[in-house]
């Protein structure tokens, strides 16, 4: 389970991701099978029997008082074994966890997995544990009083709910506010209303009630503020969205569009999720259709509307979201955004190195998770099926790769055979071997998606090593020759995440030397400095060169910090002109105030990805610029399938070339050779 904590919390505690050993094995042979096996989340799964409490009840308790959940964490033990364990320290005279042994996080999405698993399949095995799981979950919701429609998060082994676990969580009690587990309670109890509406009227008609339910916290919450705008930094965003998150709220877009697909006439319904989208394509846009996408985030949609330097992988289904509630709402509208964070961003992000957990702004949390990797995978599947454009599935089967080899690891992190999912890879290619639930259920979620998209599946299975790459580098300021070096009290602003010591410049009369490597191609750079709040002390300038070649005059300020947690923020600033290739370094020279730079952002003009494996070869290039670039793309005896697309993710040309050949990129467009 990610983020249980406050959302900073949360991306501290997934820095310091636990190592358990390395990965097993080559990239596996394609199967022809379902890659789907749900025998480890089987495994991860208990009984729990509740004395009742007040407000909480579940689908015919008195008939049958047993729920079935999954077990939060299983770590990993000698001979491929797991022990099942729960949440914070285990008190062995209670028997209770400082958290708990089951939450609504796991059990909701848990649920999402059978669900999808029976849509799919046909098993009743998955059609009977989506049922438990579903009743299980509604048990965690408050049915009465002024927190009706929220959600407990923890439960004890004995069936005990824990409202307020240790270390404290926000909110807390767990259920006094809107939350993650809300949002992931909605995600499931609209896709099993849509599931069981027609086998199983009853239950479905319960599961009705209880969304309802959970959308009266919402629209109690956090539509009371529809249409409300906050500043962040100068940017203003919309203050609708749940636990102020795009990602909690595309979360619950999935299920309240499922549920409209299923019940268009529910217009209170229909009402809330419209707002809800509106606020996340309102959010979205400030750093896609309204925002230069080719700089940083480079067209991704942002998550935390509290921060306006922070993206995460996990929980970073957006996209998937609105293209959800796009078609559910038919409002075309709200896929524009969508399209942008898949067709510019996710490309770019393939290129630098795969769906890191964090870029806060910098991508200094490597660690990469299969709750991040399917979110990624998700959206690509998602604008795929919307727009009916190759271009997602092209990017969706390098995605997929990483479940099969494509990363840091160099191994698979799933296992076909045991439905094993790894917690996690870190920076160094180790590997987290334990296989909680979090992980287990977002492997198994994006194998569900391959399976039912089986071309995309064979491609990510058979071309999932890495044979080269040159995308997003990141150059640590204090390497510069030069300087004052200063070691922040804490890496953690608040809002973002200083990438290590800063260099602290306030010398007009020396300029400082940044070495950033050689490269055959022109590069754009980044400057990530600590803009303060205009006002509030003297504007920094700085002003940037690369030898005689002058690049830039920065002024480095925002605007009001709003609800932002600190004042100013730490911030990427492009350079107006481009690094010509052949230079190694850049200048900087502080004119006035003090400019804090904690490190440069350096990308190719052309980014590029080549993976291969037993399937053949796969070259993916993307233009970084908003210029039309000619680069070239193949290799010497090779052949395959070119196709070239527009920055918006339409196909612009299809050839089927032999060899290394030259190719035109349209601003920030890309292409893909499938060999």
């Amino acid at each position: 389970m990610t983020n249980t904590l406050t959302r900073s919390a949360a991306v501290l505690a997934a820095a310091a991701l636990t190592v358990g050993g390395l990965a097993l094995g080559a990239t596996p042979a394609k199967a022809a099978e379902p890659l789907t096996n749900t025998a480890h989340l089987d495994f991860l799964l208990d009984t729990a029997t509740p004395v009742p409490e007040p407000g909480h009840t579940t689908y015919r308790l008195d008939e049958e008082p047993t729920l079935v959940m999954p077990w939060t964490y299983a770590d990993a033990r000698d001979g491929g074994a797991f022990e099942r364990v729960g949440g914070g320290r285990l008190d062995p005279a209670t028997g209770d966890y400082e958290q708990g042994a089951f939450n609504t996080d796991d059990i909701s999405r848990a649920a999402v997995v059978y669900l999808r698993h029976w849509q799919q399949t046909g098993s009743t095995e998955s059609r009977e544990k989506a049922f438990e799981t579903l009743r299980a979950l509604a048990y965690f919701q408050t049915t009465e009083g002024d927190d009706a429609g929220n959600v407990v998060l923890w439960m004890q082994t004995d069936g005990e709910l824990n409202a307020s676990a240790e270390p404290v969580e926000l909110p807390d009690p767990s259920d006094s506010e809107d939350s993650y587990w809300l949002a992931r309670t909605l995600w499931a109890l609209g896709e099993g209303y849509a599931a069981f509406r027609d086998t199983d009227p009853e239950f479905a008609a319960f599961l009705q009630e209880r969304l309802r339910l959970g959308v009266a916290a919402v629209d109690r919450e956090v539509l009371t503020r529809y249409g409300e705008y906050a500043q962040a930094d100068g940017v203003q965003v919309p203050a609708w969205l749940i636990v102020d998150g795009a990602d909690a709220t595309s979360e619950a877009l999935l299920g309240l569009s499922a549920y409209l697909e299923a019940a268009p006439d529910d217009s209170a319904v229909r009402t809330s999720t419209a707002e809800l989208a509106e606020g996340v394509a309102a959010y979205a846009r400030t750093t896609t259709t309204e925002a230069d996408t080719t700089a940083w985030p480079y067209g991704a949609i942002l998550p935390w509307t509290k921060s306006r330097t922070l993206w995460h992988s996990w929980s970073s289904q957006m996209a998937g979201g609105l293209a959800a509630s796009s078609a559910a709402l038919d409002d075309s509208s709200l896929l524009e955004p969508a399209i942008v964070d898949g067709a510019r961003f996710a490309p770019e992000l393939l290129t630098a190195g795969g769906p890191d957990n964090g870029w806060n702004p910098t991508p200094t949390d490597r660690v990469q998770i299969a709750y991040g990797a399917d979110s990624r995978l998700q959206n690509s599947l998602a604008l795929a099926d919307a727009t009916g454009s190759s271009a997602f599935t092209d990017l969706a089967a390098v995605q997929g790769a990483w479940f099969f080899g494509l990363n840091r690891s160099l191994g698979p992190v799933y296992d076909p055979a045991t439905g094993v999912v790894f917690d996690g890879v870190q920076a160094d290619g180790s590997v987290n071997r334990n296989s909680g639930a979090e992980s287990t259920i977002h492997g198994l979620l994006a194998m569900l998606a391959l399976d039912e998209h089986p071309d995309v599946a064979d491609r990510a299975r058979s071309v999932a090593t890495e044979r080269s790459r040159d995308g997003l580098t990141l150059v640590e300021a204090e390497s510069a020759r030069g300087g004052t070096v200063v070691t922040p009290e804490s890496s953690w602003t608040g809002e973002a995440g200083w990438s290590g010591s800063y260099l602290s410049l306030t010398d007009p009369r020396r300029a400082i030397s940044i070495p950033i490597g050689p490269s055959t191609q022109d590069r754009v750079v980044e400057a990530v400095i600590d803009q303060p709040q205009r006002g509030t002390e003297r504007t920094p300038l700085s002003v940037w060169t690369s030898g005689k070649r002058p690049l830039d005059l920065l002024r480095s300020t925002v605007g009001s910090q709003g609800v932002t947690e600190a004042s100013g923020a730490l911030l990427p600033e492009k350079l107006r002109r481009i690094v010509p290739a052949g230079s190694s370094s850049v200048e900087v020279r502080p004119l006035s105030g003090q400019t804090r730079l904690d490190a440069l952002l350096v990308r190719p003009l052309v980014t590029r990805l080549v993976v291969g494996g037993e399937g053949g070869r796969t070259e993916l290039i993307r233009n970084s610029t908003d210029g039309v670039r000619t680069t070239a793309i193949g290799v010497s005896g090779g052949s395959g399938t070119l196709r070239v697309y527009s920055q918006d993710g339409a196909l612009v040309s299809e050839t089927s070339p032999s060899g290394a050949v030259s190719v035109q990129l349209p601003a920030q467009g890309f292409a893909v050779l499938v060999g």
